[in-house]
Protein backbone atom coordinates (compact mmCIF):
# COMPACT_ATOMS: atom_id res chain seq x y z
CA UNK A 1 0.00 0.00 0.00
CA UNK A 2 1.40 2.97 -1.34
CA UNK A 3 1.19 6.86 -0.61
CA UNK A 4 2.28 10.04 -2.42
CA UNK A 5 2.71 13.39 -0.62
CA UNK A 6 0.04 12.45 1.72
CA UNK A 7 -2.21 11.26 -1.04
CA UNK A 8 -4.83 8.52 -0.07
CA UNK A 9 -3.37 5.02 -0.44
CA UNK A 10 -4.10 2.95 -3.61
CA UNK A 11 -6.18 0.64 -2.64
CA UNK A 12 -8.90 2.77 -0.71
CA UNK A 13 -9.35 4.87 -3.97
CA UNK A 14 -9.42 1.68 -5.91
CA UNK A 15 -12.47 0.66 -3.51
CA UNK A 16 -14.09 4.09 -3.87
CA UNK A 17 -14.09 3.68 -8.21
CA UNK A 18 -15.13 0.06 -7.89
CA UNK A 19 -18.11 1.11 -5.03
CA UNK A 20 -18.76 4.34 -7.43
CA UNK A 21 -19.19 1.70 -10.22
CA UNK A 22 -20.83 -0.99 -9.06
CA UNK A 23 -23.53 1.42 -7.84
CA UNK A 24 -24.00 3.24 -10.54
CA UNK A 25 -24.83 0.50 -12.92
CA UNK A 26 -26.65 -1.46 -10.66
CA UNK A 27 -28.84 1.56 -9.98
CA UNK A 28 -29.98 1.90 -13.39
CA UNK A 29 -30.81 -1.78 -13.80
CA UNK A 30 -32.60 -1.03 -10.51
CA UNK A 31 -34.34 2.11 -12.24
CA UNK A 32 -36.10 0.07 -15.30
CA UNK A 33 -37.43 -2.37 -11.87
CA UNK A 34 -38.60 0.62 -10.18
CA UNK A 35 -40.12 2.67 -13.15
CA UNK A 36 -41.58 -0.31 -15.18
CA UNK A 37 -44.95 -0.62 -12.74
CA UNK A 38 -46.00 2.65 -13.51
CA UNK A 39 -44.46 3.76 -16.89
CA UNK A 40 -43.83 -0.14 -18.11
CA UNK A 41 -40.83 -1.43 -19.57
CA UNK A 42 -40.57 -0.11 -22.94
CA UNK A 43 -37.95 0.83 -25.31
CA UNK A 44 -38.75 4.53 -24.01
CA UNK A 45 -38.50 3.86 -20.56
CA UNK A 46 -35.22 2.19 -21.27
CA UNK A 47 -34.28 5.02 -23.11
CA UNK A 48 -34.79 7.90 -20.35
CA UNK A 49 -33.07 5.75 -18.05
CA UNK A 50 -30.15 5.07 -20.33
CA UNK A 51 -30.18 8.79 -21.32
CA UNK A 52 -30.44 10.51 -18.04
CA UNK A 53 -28.10 8.34 -16.06
CA UNK A 54 -25.22 8.89 -19.16
CA UNK A 55 -26.04 12.60 -18.92
CA UNK A 56 -25.71 12.33 -14.76
CA UNK A 57 -22.41 11.08 -15.49
CA UNK A 58 -20.96 12.74 -18.08
CA UNK A 59 -21.78 16.01 -15.83
CA UNK A 60 -20.24 14.24 -13.07
CA UNK A 61 -16.74 13.94 -14.62
CA UNK A 62 -16.87 16.82 -16.77
CA UNK A 63 -17.84 19.05 -13.35
CA UNK A 64 -15.25 16.85 -11.12
CA UNK A 65 -12.41 17.37 -13.90
CA UNK A 66 -12.77 20.55 -12.93
CA UNK A 67 -12.27 20.32 -9.72
CA UNK A 68 -9.88 17.49 -9.31
CA UNK A 69 -7.05 19.50 -8.52
CA UNK A 70 -8.32 20.82 -4.75
CA UNK A 71 -9.87 17.51 -4.72
CA UNK A 72 -8.99 15.89 -0.90
CA UNK A 73 -10.43 12.57 0.76
CA UNK A 74 -12.76 14.52 2.64
CA UNK A 75 -14.50 15.52 -0.84
CA UNK A 76 -13.83 12.29 -1.94
CA UNK A 77 -16.36 10.90 1.24
CA UNK A 78 -18.55 13.75 1.59
CA UNK A 79 -19.67 12.19 -2.40
CA UNK A 80 -19.86 9.13 -1.55
CA UNK A 81 -22.21 10.01 1.89
CA UNK A 82 -24.05 12.83 -0.61
CA UNK A 83 -24.66 9.80 -2.98
CA UNK A 84 -26.42 7.45 -0.37
CA UNK A 85 -27.95 9.58 1.33
CA UNK A 86 -29.80 10.35 -1.77
CA UNK A 87 -30.62 6.76 -2.25
CA UNK A 88 -32.13 6.75 1.54
CA UNK A 89 -34.29 9.27 -0.32
CA UNK A 90 -34.88 7.28 -3.65
CA UNK A 91 -36.05 4.03 -1.30
CA UNK A 92 -38.74 5.87 0.22
CA UNK A 93 -40.31 8.70 -2.08
CA UNK A 94 -40.02 6.79 -5.32
CA UNK A 95 -43.70 5.67 -5.91
CA UNK A 96 -44.99 9.10 -4.89
CA UNK A 97 -42.37 10.57 -7.35
CA UNK A 98 -43.44 8.21 -10.00
CA UNK A 99 -47.48 8.26 -9.46
CA UNK A 100 -46.93 12.26 -9.38
CA UNK A 101 -45.35 12.17 -12.73
CA UNK A 102 -48.59 10.53 -14.21
CA UNK A 103 -50.25 13.82 -13.51
CA UNK A 104 -47.72 15.70 -15.92
CA UNK A 105 -49.01 16.92 -19.09
CA UNK A 106 -46.56 15.86 -21.52
CA UNK A 107 -46.80 12.52 -23.61
CA UNK A 108 -47.15 9.12 -22.29
CA UNK A 109 -43.50 8.43 -24.41
CA UNK A 110 -41.62 11.31 -22.68
CA UNK A 111 -43.78 11.12 -19.22
CA UNK A 112 -40.42 8.76 -17.39
CA UNK A 113 -38.01 11.74 -18.22
CA UNK A 114 -38.95 13.84 -15.26
CA UNK A 115 -38.98 11.10 -12.54
CA UNK A 116 -36.28 9.03 -13.60
CA UNK A 117 -34.01 12.08 -13.04
CA UNK A 118 -35.08 13.86 -9.81
CA UNK A 119 -34.81 10.38 -8.32
CA UNK A 120 -31.52 9.12 -9.91
CA UNK A 121 -29.91 12.28 -11.44
CA UNK A 122 -28.07 13.79 -8.21
CA UNK A 123 -26.78 10.40 -7.00
CA UNK A 124 -25.52 9.10 -9.91
CA UNK A 125 -24.15 13.14 -10.79
CA UNK A 126 -21.61 12.82 -7.70
CA UNK A 127 -20.91 9.73 -8.20
CA UNK A 128 -19.60 10.50 -11.54
CA UNK A 129 -17.02 12.96 -9.34
CA UNK A 130 -15.11 9.97 -8.15
CA UNK A 131 -13.27 9.12 -11.00
CA UNK A 132 -11.07 11.72 -11.91
CA UNK A 133 -11.16 13.02 -8.20
CA UNK A 134 -9.68 9.22 -7.50
CA UNK A 135 -7.48 9.58 -10.69
CA UNK A 136 -6.26 13.34 -9.04
CA UNK A 137 -5.13 11.44 -5.40
CA UNK A 138 -4.52 7.89 -6.88
CA UNK A 139 -0.66 8.58 -6.64
CA UNK A 140 0.02 7.44 -10.01
CA UNK A 141 2.85 9.56 -11.62
CA UNK A 142 1.33 10.05 -15.24
CA UNK A 143 -2.21 11.31 -16.52
CA UNK A 144 -2.86 8.60 -18.45
CA UNK A 145 -1.81 6.11 -16.04
CA UNK A 146 -4.48 7.69 -13.64
CA UNK A 147 -7.30 8.20 -15.82
CA UNK A 148 -6.78 4.73 -17.33
CA UNK A 149 -6.46 2.66 -14.41
CA UNK A 150 -9.36 4.58 -12.41
CA UNK A 151 -11.79 4.12 -16.02
CA UNK A 152 -10.68 0.59 -15.68
CA UNK A 153 -11.46 -0.45 -12.11
CA UNK A 154 -14.95 1.93 -12.67
CA UNK A 155 -16.01 -0.16 -16.02
CA UNK A 156 -15.15 -3.19 -13.30
CA UNK A 157 -17.71 -2.19 -11.03
CA UNK A 158 -20.31 -1.19 -13.88
CA UNK A 159 -19.85 -5.28 -14.94
CA UNK A 160 -19.93 -6.21 -11.71
CA UNK A 161 -23.15 -4.30 -10.92
CA UNK A 162 -24.73 -5.27 -14.12
CA UNK A 163 -24.65 -8.77 -13.35
CA UNK A 164 -25.03 -8.82 -10.18
CA UNK A 165 -28.56 -6.60 -10.18
CA UNK A 166 -29.36 -8.46 -12.86
CA UNK A 167 -29.11 -11.71 -11.87
CA UNK A 168 -28.29 -12.18 -8.15
CA UNK A 169 -30.35 -9.29 -6.35
CA UNK A 170 -33.02 -8.21 -8.67
CA UNK A 171 -34.58 -12.21 -8.43
CA UNK A 172 -33.70 -12.67 -4.50
CA UNK A 173 -34.31 -9.28 -2.78
CA UNK A 174 -37.24 -6.21 -2.82
CA UNK A 175 -36.27 -3.26 -4.45
CA UNK A 176 -36.00 -1.42 -1.25
CA UNK A 177 -33.61 -3.59 0.83
CA UNK A 178 -31.78 -3.81 -3.19
CA UNK A 179 -31.08 0.26 -2.60
CA UNK A 180 -29.90 -0.31 0.81
CA UNK A 181 -27.48 -2.79 -0.41
CA UNK A 182 -26.09 -0.46 -2.67
CA UNK A 183 -26.48 2.80 0.07
CA UNK A 184 -24.84 0.29 2.54
CA UNK A 185 -22.14 0.09 -0.27
CA UNK A 186 -21.26 3.69 -0.59
CA UNK A 187 -21.38 4.37 2.71
CA UNK A 188 -18.76 1.40 3.38
CA UNK A 189 -16.26 3.11 0.92
CA UNK A 190 -16.97 6.51 2.30
CA UNK A 191 -15.72 5.45 6.07
CA UNK A 192 -12.90 3.52 4.27
CA UNK A 193 -11.89 7.24 2.58
CA UNK A 194 -12.59 8.88 5.58
CA UNK A 195 -10.68 6.54 7.90
CA UNK A 196 -7.85 6.37 10.16
CA UNK A 197 -8.84 9.47 11.52
CA UNK A 198 -11.79 9.94 10.62
CA UNK A 199 -13.08 13.53 12.17
CA UNK A 200 -15.88 13.44 14.31
CA UNK A 201 -18.33 15.52 12.02
CA UNK A 202 -17.93 12.75 9.26
CA UNK A 203 -18.72 9.98 12.21
CA UNK A 204 -21.83 11.85 12.71
CA UNK A 205 -22.71 11.91 8.70
CA UNK A 206 -21.95 8.35 8.42
CA UNK A 207 -24.34 6.97 11.27
CA UNK A 208 -26.81 9.97 9.89
CA UNK A 209 -27.02 8.24 6.72
CA UNK A 210 -26.87 4.87 8.22
CA UNK A 211 -29.70 5.43 9.87
CA UNK A 212 -31.33 7.53 6.92
CA UNK A 213 -30.84 4.04 4.86
CA UNK A 214 -32.41 1.83 7.41
CA UNK A 215 -35.36 3.86 8.07
CA UNK A 216 -36.17 4.72 4.59
CA UNK A 217 -36.40 1.12 4.07
CA UNK A 218 -38.34 0.43 7.03
CA UNK A 219 -40.85 3.51 5.41
CA UNK A 220 -40.97 1.71 2.13
CA UNK A 221 -41.68 -1.44 3.14
CA UNK A 222 -44.32 -0.25 5.48
CA UNK A 223 -45.75 1.88 2.30
CA UNK A 224 -46.41 -0.81 -0.18
CA UNK A 225 -49.96 -1.79 0.27
CA UNK A 226 -52.47 -3.86 -1.54
CA UNK A 227 -55.53 -3.35 -1.22
CA UNK A 228 -56.66 -6.68 1.13
CA UNK A 229 -54.17 -8.75 2.38
CA UNK A 230 -51.06 -10.01 1.14
CA UNK A 231 -50.65 -13.90 1.42
CA UNK A 232 -47.16 -13.78 -0.75
CA UNK A 233 -44.70 -11.14 -2.18
CA UNK A 234 -41.62 -11.98 -4.19
CA UNK A 235 -39.31 -10.58 -6.87
CA UNK A 236 -38.98 -12.95 -9.95
CA UNK A 237 -35.79 -12.52 -12.68
CA UNK A 238 -38.87 -10.86 -14.74
CA UNK A 239 -41.28 -9.21 -12.39
CA UNK A 240 -42.58 -8.09 -8.86
CA UNK A 241 -45.23 -10.80 -7.89
CA UNK A 242 -47.83 -10.32 -5.00
CA UNK A 243 -50.61 -12.93 -4.00
CA UNK A 244 -53.34 -10.68 -2.20
CA UNK A 245 -56.87 -12.29 -0.71
CA UNK A 246 -59.32 -9.64 -0.66
CA UNK A 247 -63.27 -10.29 0.03
CA UNK A 248 -63.12 -13.99 -1.11
CA UNK A 249 -60.97 -13.27 -4.03
CA UNK A 250 -57.51 -14.03 -4.65
CA UNK A 251 -55.53 -11.98 -7.14
CA UNK A 252 -51.95 -12.12 -8.54
CA UNK A 253 -50.28 -9.27 -9.29
CA UNK A 254 -47.42 -9.30 -11.33
CA UNK A 255 -45.15 -5.71 -12.24
CA UNK A 256 -47.68 -4.18 -9.38
CA UNK A 257 -50.82 -4.55 -11.65
CA UNK A 258 -53.38 -7.08 -11.44
CA UNK A 259 -52.97 -10.08 -13.77
CA UNK A 260 -54.97 -12.86 -13.01
CA UNK A 261 -57.87 -13.14 -10.29
CA UNK A 262 -59.26 -16.65 -8.31
CA UNK A 263 -62.46 -16.69 -6.27
CA UNK A 264 -61.54 -18.69 -2.87
CA UNK A 265 -64.63 -20.04 -2.83
CA UNK A 266 -64.83 -21.74 -6.44
CA UNK A 267 -61.36 -21.87 -7.80
CA UNK A 268 -62.16 -23.03 -11.36
CA UNK A 269 -64.48 -20.24 -12.02
CA UNK A 270 -64.08 -17.16 -13.88
CA UNK A 271 -63.34 -13.43 -11.85
CA UNK A 272 -63.01 -11.53 -15.04
CA UNK A 273 -65.02 -11.35 -17.94
CA UNK A 274 -62.16 -11.23 -20.29
CA UNK A 275 -61.06 -14.73 -19.85
CA UNK A 276 -64.74 -16.17 -20.51
CA UNK A 277 -63.94 -15.45 -23.42
CA UNK A 278 -61.17 -17.61 -24.24
CA UNK A 279 -64.09 -20.00 -25.19
CA UNK A 280 -65.25 -18.34 -27.99
CA UNK A 281 -63.64 -20.97 -30.37
CA UNK A 282 -65.19 -23.62 -28.55
CA UNK A 283 -68.69 -22.73 -30.71
CA UNK A 284 -66.53 -22.07 -33.74
CA UNK A 285 -65.36 -25.80 -33.86
CA UNK A 286 -66.79 -29.05 -33.79
CA UNK A 287 -64.06 -30.86 -32.05
CA UNK A 288 -61.56 -29.50 -29.92
CA UNK A 289 -58.99 -31.86 -28.06
CA UNK A 290 -55.71 -29.93 -27.50
CA UNK A 291 -55.66 -26.42 -25.98
CA UNK A 292 -52.46 -24.41 -25.85
CA UNK A 293 -51.92 -21.51 -23.68
CA UNK A 294 -49.26 -18.83 -24.13
CA UNK A 295 -49.08 -17.66 -20.50
CA UNK A 296 -49.74 -18.68 -17.62
CA UNK A 297 -50.50 -16.13 -14.42
CA UNK A 298 -53.17 -17.35 -12.24
CA UNK A 299 -53.74 -20.46 -14.88
CA UNK A 300 -57.71 -19.08 -14.94
CA UNK A 301 -58.06 -20.31 -18.17
CA UNK A 302 -56.40 -23.36 -18.35
CA UNK A 303 -58.01 -24.64 -14.82
CA UNK A 304 -61.23 -23.96 -16.43
CA UNK A 305 -60.67 -25.88 -19.82
CA UNK A 306 -59.40 -28.89 -18.20
CA UNK A 307 -62.05 -28.89 -15.62
CA UNK A 308 -65.01 -28.39 -18.40
CA UNK A 309 -63.97 -30.42 -21.30
CA UNK A 310 -62.39 -33.68 -22.59
CA UNK A 311 -59.29 -31.62 -23.59
CA UNK A 312 -55.65 -31.59 -23.31
CA UNK A 313 -54.34 -28.37 -21.99
CA UNK A 314 -50.63 -27.19 -22.43
CA UNK A 315 -49.36 -23.84 -20.49
CA UNK A 316 -46.29 -22.12 -21.02
CA UNK A 317 -45.13 -19.83 -18.80
CA UNK A 318 -41.91 -17.83 -18.97
CA UNK A 319 -41.61 -17.42 -15.62
CA UNK A 320 -40.52 -19.98 -13.27
CA UNK A 321 -41.66 -18.46 -10.06
CA UNK A 322 -45.25 -17.95 -11.16
CA UNK A 323 -45.93 -21.29 -12.09
CA UNK A 324 -44.40 -22.27 -8.63
CA UNK A 325 -46.69 -19.61 -7.05
CA UNK A 326 -50.10 -20.76 -9.28
CA UNK A 327 -49.26 -24.58 -7.68
CA UNK A 328 -49.12 -23.26 -4.18
CA UNK A 329 -51.96 -20.49 -4.20
CA UNK A 330 -54.40 -20.89 -7.32
CA UNK A 331 -54.68 -24.88 -6.97
CA UNK A 332 -52.89 -25.79 -9.81
CA UNK A 333 -51.90 -29.44 -10.30
CA UNK A 334 -49.77 -30.99 -12.96
CA UNK A 335 -51.51 -33.79 -14.64
CA UNK A 336 -51.73 -36.13 -18.10
CA UNK A 337 -54.33 -33.19 -19.19
CA UNK A 338 -52.77 -30.23 -18.08
CA UNK A 339 -48.91 -29.87 -18.36
CA UNK A 340 -47.00 -26.89 -17.98
CA UNK A 341 -43.61 -25.87 -19.82
CA UNK A 342 -41.47 -23.38 -18.43
CA UNK A 343 -39.81 -21.41 -21.98
CA UNK A 344 -40.88 -18.77 -23.97
CA UNK A 345 -43.74 -19.23 -25.97
CA UNK A 346 -42.63 -18.59 -30.02
CA UNK A 347 -39.51 -21.14 -28.51
CA UNK A 348 -42.18 -23.83 -27.47
CA UNK A 349 -44.12 -23.34 -31.18
CA UNK A 350 -41.16 -23.42 -32.81
CA UNK A 351 -39.83 -26.61 -31.13
CA UNK A 352 -42.72 -28.11 -30.18
CA UNK A 353 -43.88 -31.11 -32.99
CA UNK A 354 -47.76 -31.32 -31.64
CA UNK A 355 -50.58 -29.50 -32.97
CA UNK A 356 -53.72 -27.63 -31.35
CA UNK A 357 -57.15 -26.63 -31.82
CA UNK A 358 -56.88 -23.44 -30.31
CA UNK A 359 -54.03 -21.04 -28.64
CA UNK A 360 -55.16 -18.60 -26.18
CA UNK A 361 -52.09 -15.78 -26.29
CA UNK A 362 -52.28 -14.44 -22.75
CA UNK A 363 -48.60 -12.72 -22.58
CA UNK A 364 -49.66 -8.84 -23.41
CA UNK A 365 -50.05 -6.63 -20.63
CA UNK A 366 -50.69 -3.09 -20.31
CA UNK A 367 -47.12 -1.75 -20.04
CA UNK A 368 -45.51 -4.73 -21.16
CA UNK A 369 -46.21 -6.53 -24.41
CA UNK A 370 -43.16 -9.03 -26.10
CA UNK A 371 -42.93 -7.85 -29.71
CA UNK A 372 -41.75 -11.53 -31.03
CA UNK A 373 -45.28 -12.21 -30.32
CA UNK A 374 -47.10 -9.97 -31.87
CA UNK A 375 -45.46 -10.27 -35.44
CA UNK A 376 -46.83 -11.80 -38.34
CA UNK A 377 -43.84 -14.24 -38.68
CA UNK A 378 -45.10 -15.37 -35.13
CA UNK A 379 -48.74 -15.37 -36.44
CA UNK A 380 -47.72 -17.75 -39.14
CA UNK A 381 -45.86 -19.82 -36.76
CA UNK A 382 -48.62 -20.09 -34.79
CA UNK A 383 -51.10 -20.61 -37.61
CA UNK A 384 -48.81 -24.08 -38.66
CA UNK A 385 -49.10 -25.49 -34.69
CA UNK A 386 -52.81 -25.40 -35.29
CA UNK A 387 -55.10 -28.01 -36.71
CA UNK A 388 -57.43 -27.47 -40.01
CA UNK A 389 -59.91 -25.25 -38.96
CA UNK A 390 -58.11 -24.33 -35.56
CA UNK A 391 -58.14 -20.64 -33.61
CA UNK A 392 -55.72 -18.30 -32.09
CA UNK A 393 -57.57 -16.02 -29.08
CA UNK A 394 -55.31 -13.05 -28.79
CA UNK A 395 -55.98 -11.18 -25.52
CA UNK A 396 -55.04 -7.36 -26.45
CA UNK A 397 -55.50 -4.33 -23.85
CA UNK A 398 -56.65 -1.16 -25.93
CA UNK A 399 -59.49 0.84 -26.90
CA UNK A 400 -61.63 -0.33 -29.17
CA UNK A 401 -61.55 3.17 -31.34
CA UNK A 402 -59.49 6.04 -31.00
CA UNK A 403 -55.92 6.57 -30.60
CA UNK A 404 -55.72 4.13 -28.01
CA UNK A 405 -56.72 1.39 -30.33
CA UNK A 406 -53.59 1.60 -32.80
CA UNK A 407 -51.91 -1.63 -31.34
CA UNK A 408 -54.95 -3.23 -31.39
CA UNK A 409 -55.50 -2.28 -35.08
CA UNK A 410 -52.23 -3.32 -35.72
CA UNK A 411 -52.60 -6.97 -34.43
CA UNK A 412 -55.69 -7.51 -36.04
CA UNK A 413 -54.24 -6.58 -39.28
CA UNK A 414 -51.15 -8.92 -38.87
CA UNK A 415 -53.37 -11.63 -38.10
CA UNK A 416 -55.27 -10.64 -41.20
CA UNK A 417 -52.45 -11.57 -42.98
CA UNK A 418 -51.67 -15.25 -41.45
CA UNK A 419 -55.44 -16.35 -40.80
CA UNK A 420 -58.85 -16.07 -43.51
CA UNK A 421 -60.72 -14.73 -41.32
CA UNK A 422 -60.43 -12.41 -37.58
CA UNK A 423 -62.91 -11.48 -35.34
CA UNK A 424 -62.95 -9.03 -32.46
CA UNK A 425 -64.83 -8.83 -29.16
CA UNK A 426 -64.44 -6.21 -26.58
CA UNK A 427 -65.46 -6.83 -23.09
CA UNK A 428 -66.72 -3.45 -21.76
CA UNK A 429 -69.28 -1.13 -23.07
CA UNK A 430 -67.47 2.13 -22.77
CA UNK A 431 -64.54 2.99 -25.68
CA UNK A 432 -62.06 2.90 -22.52
CA UNK A 433 -58.44 0.72 -22.50
CA UNK A 434 -59.77 -2.70 -21.80
CA UNK A 435 -59.47 -6.06 -23.14
CA UNK A 436 -60.21 -7.11 -26.48
CA UNK A 437 -60.47 -10.42 -27.82
CA UNK A 438 -58.80 -11.37 -31.19
CA UNK A 439 -59.60 -14.34 -32.37
CA UNK A 440 -58.35 -15.71 -36.00
CA UNK A 441 -59.48 -18.81 -37.43
CA UNK A 442 -58.08 -20.98 -40.27
CA UNK A 443 -61.88 -22.03 -41.00
CA UNK A 444 -63.04 -20.86 -44.26
CA UNK A 445 -66.08 -20.71 -42.99
CA UNK A 446 -67.14 -16.69 -41.90
CA UNK A 447 -69.21 -16.97 -39.01
CA UNK A 448 -71.61 -13.69 -38.61
CA UNK A 449 -72.82 -12.37 -35.38
CA UNK A 450 -75.79 -14.32 -35.73
CA UNK A 451 -74.48 -17.48 -36.57
CA UNK A 452 -73.00 -17.34 -33.51
CA UNK A 453 -75.49 -16.31 -31.26
CA UNK A 454 -77.23 -19.81 -32.65
CA UNK A 455 -74.59 -21.70 -32.11
CA UNK A 456 -74.14 -20.39 -29.11
CA UNK A 457 -78.11 -21.14 -28.06
CA UNK A 458 -77.84 -24.91 -29.32
CA UNK A 459 -74.56 -25.69 -27.63
CA UNK A 460 -73.97 -26.88 -23.95
CA UNK A 461 -70.45 -25.45 -23.78
CA UNK A 462 -70.60 -24.36 -20.01
CA UNK A 463 -70.75 -20.64 -20.74
CA UNK A 464 -73.03 -18.48 -21.74
CA UNK A 465 -71.45 -16.11 -24.72
CA UNK A 466 -74.19 -14.13 -25.10
CA UNK A 467 -72.68 -11.08 -23.87
CA UNK A 468 -69.65 -11.73 -25.46
CA UNK A 469 -71.00 -12.38 -29.23
CA UNK A 470 -72.72 -8.99 -29.14
CA UNK A 471 -69.66 -7.42 -29.07
CA UNK A 472 -68.85 -8.96 -32.79
CA UNK A 473 -66.84 -7.01 -34.89
CA UNK A 474 -65.13 -7.49 -38.50
CA UNK A 475 -64.77 -3.90 -39.46
CA UNK A 476 -61.73 -2.88 -37.98
CA UNK A 477 -60.07 -0.01 -39.78
CA UNK A 478 -56.19 -1.05 -40.76
CA UNK A 479 -55.17 1.86 -43.13
CA UNK A 480 -53.12 3.26 -41.22
CA UNK A 481 -51.50 0.86 -38.72
CA UNK A 482 -48.29 -1.15 -39.75
CA UNK A 483 -48.18 -5.07 -40.23
CA UNK A 484 -46.12 -6.15 -37.21
CA UNK A 485 -42.87 -7.73 -38.49
CA UNK A 486 -39.77 -9.31 -36.80
CA UNK A 487 -37.57 -6.76 -38.39
CA UNK A 488 -40.22 -3.74 -37.70
CA UNK A 489 -42.62 -4.12 -34.65
CA UNK A 490 -43.54 -0.08 -33.46
CA UNK A 491 -45.36 -2.08 -30.55
CA UNK A 492 -43.92 0.73 -28.01
CA UNK A 493 -44.93 3.25 -30.14
CA UNK A 494 -48.74 2.00 -30.56
CA UNK A 495 -49.04 1.51 -27.42
CA UNK A 496 -48.28 5.16 -26.89
CA UNK A 497 -51.46 6.51 -26.43
CA UNK A 498 -52.34 3.14 -24.11
CA UNK A 499 -50.21 4.17 -21.39
CA UNK A 500 -52.36 7.54 -21.50
CA UNK A 501 -55.47 5.72 -20.56
CA UNK A 502 -57.33 3.88 -17.30
CA UNK A 503 -57.19 0.18 -17.99
CA UNK A 504 -60.32 -1.81 -16.14
CA UNK A 505 -60.72 -5.03 -15.61
CA UNK A 506 -64.76 -6.04 -16.13
CA UNK A 507 -65.44 -8.83 -13.41
CA UNK A 508 -67.68 -11.33 -14.73
CA UNK A 509 -71.57 -10.46 -13.93
CA UNK A 510 -73.06 -13.37 -11.46
CA UNK A 511 -76.24 -13.03 -13.15
CA UNK A 512 -75.86 -13.44 -16.58
CA UNK A 513 -72.65 -15.83 -16.37
CA UNK A 514 -75.26 -19.42 -15.96
CA UNK A 515 -73.57 -22.53 -16.06
CA UNK A 516 -71.98 -22.60 -12.92
CA UNK A 517 -69.82 -19.90 -13.70
CA UNK A 518 -70.95 -17.25 -10.74
CA UNK A 519 -67.96 -16.12 -9.21
CA UNK A 520 -68.08 -16.31 -5.22
CA UNK A 521 -67.17 -12.82 -3.96
CA UNK A 522 -67.34 -9.53 -4.63
CA UNK A 523 -64.77 -7.39 -6.70
CA UNK A 524 -65.02 -3.28 -5.65
CA UNK A 525 -66.46 -1.42 -8.27
CA UNK A 526 -63.91 1.50 -9.91
CA UNK A 527 -65.05 4.06 -12.71
CA UNK A 528 -62.59 5.09 -15.81
CA UNK A 529 -62.45 8.57 -17.74
CA UNK A 530 -63.27 7.46 -21.40
CA UNK A 531 -60.90 7.21 -24.23
CA UNK A 532 -63.42 7.81 -27.00
CA UNK A 533 -66.53 7.77 -27.15
CA UNK A 534 -68.47 4.87 -29.18
CA UNK A 535 -72.22 4.95 -28.92
CA UNK A 536 -73.10 5.03 -32.42
CA UNK A 537 -74.54 2.14 -33.29
CA UNK A 538 -72.58 0.22 -36.24
CA UNK A 539 -71.64 -2.67 -38.25
CA UNK A 540 -70.73 -4.53 -35.34
CA UNK A 541 -71.91 -2.79 -32.71
CA UNK A 542 -74.54 -3.76 -30.17
CA UNK A 543 -77.05 -1.91 -31.52
CA UNK A 544 -76.09 -3.66 -35.29
CA UNK A 545 -77.65 -6.99 -34.54
CA UNK A 546 -80.59 -6.46 -32.34
CA UNK A 547 -83.17 -7.47 -34.90
CA UNK A 548 -80.87 -10.78 -36.01
CA UNK A 549 -80.33 -11.73 -32.63
CA UNK A 550 -82.04 -15.52 -31.80
CA UNK A 551 -85.26 -15.46 -29.80
CA UNK A 552 -84.29 -16.27 -25.95
CA UNK A 553 -80.94 -14.55 -26.25
CA UNK A 554 -80.13 -12.12 -23.91
CA UNK A 555 -78.96 -8.51 -23.84
CA UNK A 556 -76.03 -7.77 -22.96
CA UNK A 557 -75.42 -6.90 -19.03
CA UNK A 558 -74.18 -3.93 -17.32
CA UNK A 559 -71.01 -4.88 -14.94
CA UNK A 560 -68.82 -2.95 -12.28
CA UNK A 561 -65.41 -2.29 -13.76
CA UNK A 562 -62.16 -2.59 -11.56
CA UNK A 563 -59.24 -0.17 -12.18
CA UNK A 564 -56.35 -2.87 -13.34
CA UNK A 565 -53.74 -2.37 -10.55
CA UNK A 566 -55.55 -0.41 -8.16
Amino acid sequence: MTTVRGRLPATTVELAVLVSGVSSMGLEILAGRMVAPVFGSSIYTWGSIIGVFLAALSLGYHRGGRRAADANRRDLGTLLLGSAAYVAFVILASEAVLQQALLLPVPPRFASILPVTILFGPPVYWLGYISPYAAELSGKSGIGEASGHVYALGTVGSIVGAFATTFVLVPSLQVAYIGLLFGVLQLGAAGSVLAPSIPRRSIVGVVLVGVLLIGAVVGATAGTTYRGDVVYRTQTPYQSLAVVDDDGVRTLYLGGQRHSAMALGAPDDHVFTYTRYFHLPMLMQDDVDRVLFIGGGGFTGPKAFAARYDVTVDVVEIDPEVVRTAKEYFHVEERPDLRIHVMDGRQFLRETNRTYDVIVLDAYRPTKVPFHLTTVEFMHLAASRLDGDGALVANVIAAPTGPASRFLRAEYRTMERAFPHVYSFRTAPTGGVQNVELVASKDDRLFTKGELHRRNERRDIGIDLDRAIDFYRRDLRTGDVPVLRDDRAPVDRLLDPVLGGQYVVEPVDEETAGNGTNATGRLRTGTEDDVTSDRTAGPGSPAEDRASRPAGAHPPAATGRVTAGG
